[in-house]
């Protein structure tokens, strides 16, 4: 049986009633991190070990004036029913703010042609939608990148706290698929 597959059997488990009910876990409140809860591993061999796995590449965007977005490599689906996506982002991120006041956002998968792009949507305080081609998201009108492999339409539905980042959890309004043919891979601090 397949992940589909896996995840279809699972959802009728627990619409079945047989599944036992599990109580909720208190939301963490937003906090820092403290000295204490520090893990005793180094930054740097943390981000040279995890650099190993590779990771496709997005752009988050929003509708705004001017539109936000960022380049975002923590990126995964999460749920078929609902659909729901999610992504991760640094707690001192100046552009989540802006996406977080939209209330809304779309997910653009970026197409191995678009490492450029990446880089503009990486770069801070610049311009990052100066000669690029978008148009609306069909439900949010957040910026929907041309050339991009797929989009994902969504509404913000949770943020959790996650040490120095926040996950972000989305909730799919509309999607599609675009024009690019491969992905855009990140590996060991480049693109492949």
């Amino acid at each position: 049986m397949g992940q589909a597959g896996m995840a279809e059997a699972a959802v009728r488990y627990l619409r079945s009633g047989r599944a036992l009910s599990v109580e909720a876990l208190p939301r963490p409140e937003l906090r820092c991190v403290r000295e204490d809860e520090r893990a005793p591993v180094d930054q740097a061999e943390f981000r040279r070990v995890l650099g190993n796995f590779a990771s496709g590449v997005t752009v988050v965007t929003a509708p705004g004036t001017p539109p936000a977005g960022f380049a975002c490599q923590s990126f995964s689906s999460l749920s078929l029913d609902p659909p729901l996506v999610a992504f991760m982002v640094g707690r001192t991120s100046t552009t989540w703010p802006r996406i977080a006041r939209a209330g809304v956002f779309c997910v653009n998968v970026l197409s191995a042609e678009q490492g450029p792009l990446c880089r503009a949507f990486a770069a801070r305080g610049a311009d990052k939608f100066a000669g690029v081609d978008h148009d609306p998201a069909p439900v949010s009108g957040s910026p929907r990148l041309a050339g991009t492999l797929a989009w994902i339409d969504c509404t913000i539905h949770a943020v959790h706290t996650g040490g120095d980042h926040l996950i972000v959890v989305g909730r799919v309004d509309a999607l599609g698929t675009g024009e690019g043919e491969s992905p855009l891979l990140f590996h060991r601090g480049r693109f492949v």
